[in-house]
């Protein structure tokens, strides 16, 4: 499979996923440090595995600071900008206690990563477009096909590869399982799960959140509609 073309405006990186024995693919991290070390530990990563987050390490949860330091001095961690990443590079945010190093290096994440038939954006893409037509705000903020922010179709109900998109963003009850999809933000800040995805072995495993940082409405909570319903 070809290696995806993105418009010049997006920054993109190419991995050499050979190079790693296990590969997770972990949710929406949103500070919570805690969860995500005892996540690592449930795993059992070791310096021989990769592990990529989906984006939006940071804000909402207690230790933001604390999450990048993690995922910055780790050489098998890599992970996508998501748009809380965003707001904090255009200035729209602020988190003081990120250094000015750690901004540096948040300015320079990608903001998608992939491999032999698999991409890793925040938001989504938009099947009704190709890769090299979206911008980064859609990459980061893609949810709804519809007008609405939370109206169905999602993007991730019509969309047909050819890679196999993992993704964060919206909230999920559940992760989104679809053979072109893989949706991880189980709302762990929101008193849910911290969920990461065993790619080698297609399989989840998650642990549960110590706390509830913020309260989220139900109707911002998606549960995804099984696959074979083909409306999901």
């Amino acid at each position: 499979m070809a290696e995806p073309t993105f418009d010049d405006s997006v920054p993109h990186r190419r991995v050499d996923i050979d190079r790693w024995e296990g590969v997770y693919v972990v949710g929406d991290v949103h500070g919570c440090r805690a969860e995500l070390e005892r996540l690592l530990d449930t795993l059992g990563v070791t310096d021989d595995d990769l592990v990529v987050f989906v984006g939006d390490l940071v804000r909402k949860g207690p230790d933001s600071a604390g999450v990048v330091s993690l995922v910055r001095g780790s050489e098998n961690m890599l992970t996508v900008r998501g748009n809380n990443e965003e707001k904090l590079v255009r200035g729209d945010k602020r988190l003081p206690e990120l250094s000015d190093e750690q901004m540096a290096w948040i300015r320079d994440l990608p903001v998608a990563l992939s491999w032999e038939g698999t991409l890793v954006v925040h938001g989504g893409v938009d099947p009704r477009t190709t890769l090299a037509d979206h911008t980064v705000d859609e990459l980061e903020t893609n949810r709804s096909l519809s007008d609405g922010s939370y109206e169905r179709p999602f993007w991730w109900e019509e969309y047909a590869g050819p890679e196999r998109v993992f993704f964060g963003h919206t909230v999920l009850a559940e992760p989104v399982v679809r053979e072109y999809a893989v949706g991880l933000d189980t709302g762990c800040v929101y008193g849910g799960e911290l969920t990461a995805y065993d790619w080698r072995n297609d399989e989840f495993v998650a642990v549960e959140s110590e706390e509830t940082v913020e309260e989220r409405s139900d109707s911002k909570i998606v549960s995804p509609r099984p696959a074979a319903s083909h409306s999901d």
